[in-house]
């Protein structure tokens, strides 16, 4: 069985995440919205739930009695407290196990929707339709839900994988500037994971590079046991940006950060030679990405949150670049971290 089935349908795209009798399908283009219905049902839910953090009036018909829920996208509200509130409406509509929930949104969004699906009834199906391009290329795929804790991001969360994900690019069109910037810096840490280059190309091509790639990898390993570790690349340091300045940095900025940071880091260990350590700068650059440290941040306090990271164990771990591809490198020495760190340009 192929991990990755890709149909070319005009300018859509279809990428199928292959995982046995849970697989399902990931629809990429113009208008790929009108086809929830056709998802909902394929679900058998005579019901659903839908949690959007986006107007009424772009939502596509479902099909059957529907229960809409206000979200509002942002980390303030990727909570506990944020799943709860959902739980209590989905009983209060009395949603069954043989509904189904949506979620219309960001990134935040489908991860704490997709976590309340996990949980309310021990699991309904749910389906995501991504409205930002960072959601599109990364948050939506794979299954990982959670939200997260004041002591850091995505501690608290789940597997389930949805039954369905369409990822319409008719939304992107009314994004902010810094909105867009936010979902390339998925794209460009996904040229150092085994998409290739995908500077240049048009933007459903580039979305389904990146959810193909994410897909192959989550097919071989769901579970995080190994390989899923790098999709991580650039994050350990990205999240603990995220941290540190308060959210002020976006995910996609500070993963950017974190990409070139990884470069860099790769090559004071030796794994990578100076071409391509100069390779994650370009690649950043091409995109107009961030690649300074803020100004104000303290090394220190970067290296204190990074202990906190979900792949650490006995050490600071890193998804690096080497002679073998991207790869999970444990403890890496705060020493030689702090170093690199102190030694990257900084803002302002």
């Amino acid at each position: 069985m192929t991990a990755v089935t890709t149909t070319d349908t005009s300018t859509r795209r279809r990428i199928d995440v292959e995982l046995g009798d849970r697989s399902y399908p990931v629809h990429i283009g113009p208008g790929v919205r009108h086809l929830l219905a056709g998802a909902i049902a394929a679900t058998g839910a005579r019901r659903v739930a839908v949690v959007s953090a986006r107007p009424r009036d772009v939502l596509p018909e479902t099909g059957v009695p529907t229960l809409h829920l206000e979200a509002r996208d942002g980390e303030e509200d990727k909570t506990l407290a944020t799943v709860e509130r959902m739980c209590r409406e989905f009983a209060g509509f009395g949603l069954s196990r043989a509904d189904a929930i949506v979620s219309v949104g960001g990134g935040t969004t489908t991860d704490s929707v997709g976590l309340a699906a996990a949980l309310y009834h021990r699991g309904l199906p749910v389906i995501h339709l991504p409205t930002t391009l960072l959601a599109q290329v990364d948050a939506s795929v794979g299954g990982k839900t959670a939200v997260n804790l004041p002591q850091g991001k995505n501690l608290v969360g789940q597997y389930w994988q949805p039954a369905a994900v369409l990822c319409d690019t008719d939304y992107l069109q009314t994004l902010p500037l810094r909105e867009w910037t936010n979902g390339y810096g998925e794209i460009a840490r996904a040229n150092f994971i085994g998409a290739g280059d995908l500077r240049g190309l048009p933007l459903v091509e580039q979305i389904a590079a990146s959810v193909a790639c994410k897909a192959r990898i989550v097919a071989a390993d769901e579970r995080d046991a190994g390989l899923r570790h790098t999709l991580n690349y650039g994050h350990t340091l990205g999240h603990a940006l995220e941290r540190a300045t308060d959210f002020a940095l976006r995910h996609g900025e500070a993963v950017a950060i974190g990409t070139v940071f990884a470069g860099r880091l790769a090559g004071a260990l030796g794994r990578i030679d100076g071409a391509r350590v100069a390779e994650h700068l370009d690649v950043v650059l091409a995109y107009g990405l961030p690649h300074r440290l803020p100004a104000g941040v303290d090394v220190a306090e970067l290296v204190t949150l990074m202990r906190l990271d979900k792949k650490a164990m006995t050490g600071l771990s890193f998804v690096l670049d080497g002679p073998r591809g991207a790869e999970l490198v444990t403890d890496v020495p705060e020493v030689l971290v702090a170093e690199v760190l102190e030694g990257m340009e900084r803002e302002g």
